[in-house]
């Protein structure tokens, strides 16, 4: 299921890039755009990669999708194709003919994403036009907030003394694949690691007072991002408050959100903050987080960022301060920040800033 008016306006934004660039055709292949331009298609084949086995070729009077002999079934069925308008070109999948055909249909000058030989690279053209996410977008992205908090507030319920990190992921991920949804990044750490690294990839070792869980989840195209943590019995005062001294420097990121202002300034929102509740120097150890949407991060935030934030653009900040971690998936809108990762299951606390009343996930206690 499309929505038309949805594919016809991205198409639209599309034809003026071409006009603008003075280009012949724009092929798309990069998965996250395959997934914005097709309101949330699918062109991977191994989630692992970026690129996928499916193109779109945009040209100014027709739009084509280009793929070999093996995915073109699969696309033009399951991924509604030629009802969104495009007229199908496979080749034989021992025979590299994808330039070929793409330079017959559109000439040559051709803008690409993804280093199609003898193109010009727009990638950083194409990506602004997916910040500001349409009102279907949007719906979509709601519903995927309340899947991924589920699954993951779900899972950190089962979690018991002794559970390995590996374990505690693998209970994650079948709730999200058993609700349309896959991680591009889970992990789960346990105790000591929390503190000593800011990225506690995923191992086997086992859990014994605490655990961190965080994923980027993904539901037809769109991603957020989000962190919870659990605590096995009370959790200490130290512990407590390093935790809401770093969901404060979170939601201080979030209130200076708003669309028509620089995302630096948000980012030095957050910086100020971590002065206020006593840690100046932490947020050199790890970088902020920043806009999101069909990539993990379209940009992570610095001082020199010259975006501004857009209407309904996603964000996902996530701030640290040594052994505690915040994150959450937010809109940036005129009416003010709008969480989509709100918590489900987990106690809450509220914390205002800015104006804004934010409603954050508590440490669990089990």
């Amino acid at each position: 299921m499309f929505i038309k008016e949805e594919i016809d306006g991205k198409k639209a934004l599309l034809k003026k890039l071409l006009a603008d660039e003075k280009l012949d055709g724009i092929y798309l292949k990069k998965s996250f755009n395959f997934a914005w331009l097709t309101g949330g298609g699918h062109n991977l084949v191994g989630l692992a990669t970026e690129v996928g086995n499916t193109g779109l070729l945009i040209t100014a009077n027709k739009d084509y999708v280009i793929c070999n002999v093996i995915e073109a079934p699969r696309i033009e069925k399951e991924e509604l194709i030629p009802e969104q308008g495009y007229e199908l070109h496979s080749f034989p999948w021992f025979e590299d003919k994808e330039a070929q055909i793409i330079s017959s249909l559109a000439g040559k000058t051709v803008g690409s994403d993804c280093g199609l030989p003898g193109s010009v690279d727009i990638s950083g053209k194409i990506n602004p036009l997916r910040y500001s996410l349409t009102s279907w977008e949007v719906e979509r992205y709601r519903e995927l907030g309340k899947i991924a908090a589920a699954c993951m507030e779900e899972t950190a319920e089962t979690i018991r003394p002794g559970d390995t990190e590996c374990a505690v992921v693998g209970r994650m991920l079948e709730r999200l694949w058993s609700r349309g949804a896959d991680s591009v990044l889970p992990y789960c750490a346990a105790d000591d690691r929390i503190t000593i690294y800011r990225h506690p990839i995923t191992k086997n070792n086992r859990i014994e007072k605490r655990a961190m869980l965080c994923c980027n989840t993904r539901r037809k195209g769109l991603i957020v991002s989000m962190t919870r943590f659990i605590h096995f019995g009370k959790t200490p005062p130290a512990l407590q408050k390093l935790y809401e001294d770093t969901v404060y420097v979170d939601s201080s990121l979030m209130a200076a959100s708003i669309p028509g202002r620089p995302a630096c300034e948000a980012l030095q929102a957050g910086i100020d903050a971590y002065a206020e509740k006593g840690y100046p120097e932490e947020y050199k150890l790890h970088h902020q987080g920043g806009s999101i949407g069909y990539m993990g991060r379209d940009y992570r935030t610095t001082f020199n960022t010259k975006d501004i934030i857009r209407e309904n653009q996603g964000f996902a900040w996530n701030p640290s301060i040594t052994g505690s971690k915040s994150e959450d998936t937010m809109l940036a809108t005129s009416a003010g920040p709008v969480i989509l990762t709100e918590p489900v299951l987990f106690p809450t606390m509220i914390v205002q800033k800015g104006g804004y009343s934010f409603r954050r996930a508590a440490v669990l206690e089990l």
